[in-house]
């Protein structure tokens, strides 16, 4: 099964769970944007400042910070028989500079992974999972919001990894099982 992996999917759609499934099955880390920020944070990084001062004023972390974290964390011996990454790249661009990254390691992304699942599902699970979670600033224009984000800059992605073959589409409805399931058969068709 391939091992160095890129799931792409909209807020909600399931890339979290999938991935932490994978990375219990594959024995390989998952490596999420969001955890690399809240490790960067509390270590107390110089990448760590930045990303905060940023993140408290309500902006983006560049990408430059991104990228620099991600380089960082592909760099650990546990990332050298494989990952998953969730939430980056973010967009084309860093699609480019993860190429970069992994060249300098003799390494290839093998599989995009994208969970494909309708709009109007992925609203109401946000907003179930807002609810249980207590995420008042979730509402539903919020959501709508960040799904226009996403179809603007990080569904273009899908394109880039289906020129060169390496797109695996997941029907993403359903159960974590069976949508588990899916993943695992796709992945294994491919490899």
């Amino acid at each position: 099964m391939k091992r160095r992996l890129v799931l792409l999917g909209p807020p909600g759609s399931g890339k979290g769970t999938q991935g932490s499934l994978l990375s219990a099955e594959l024995g390989i880390p998952t490596i999420s944007t969001g955890a690399l920020f809240r490790d960067q944070i509390a270590r107390g990084t110089a990448l760590g400042v930045e990303a905060q001062t940023y993140m408290a004023q309500g902006h983006l972390v560049p990408d430059r910070v991104v990228n620099a974290m991600v380089q960082s964390r592909l760099g650990l011996a546990d990332a050298a028989v494989g990952f998953i990454l969730d939430g980056y790249p973010r967009n084309v661009p860093q699609v480019a500079v993860l190429d970069s990254i992994l060249a300098e390691a003799d390494w290839a992304i093998e599989a995009a992974v994208s969970f494909e699942l309708p709009e109007e599902l992925i609203v109401e699970r946000l907003l179930k999972r807002a609810q249980i979670e207590g995420r008042l600033d979730d509402t539903e224009p919020v959501i709508r919001e960040r799904l226009a984000v996403y179809h603007l800059q990080t569904e273009p992605i899908a394109a880039v990894y289906q020129s060169r073959g390496l797109l695996t589409p997941v029907d993403a409805v359903g159960s974590v099982e069976l949508v588990a399931d899916r993943v695992r058969r796709a992945l294994e068709a491919g490899a």
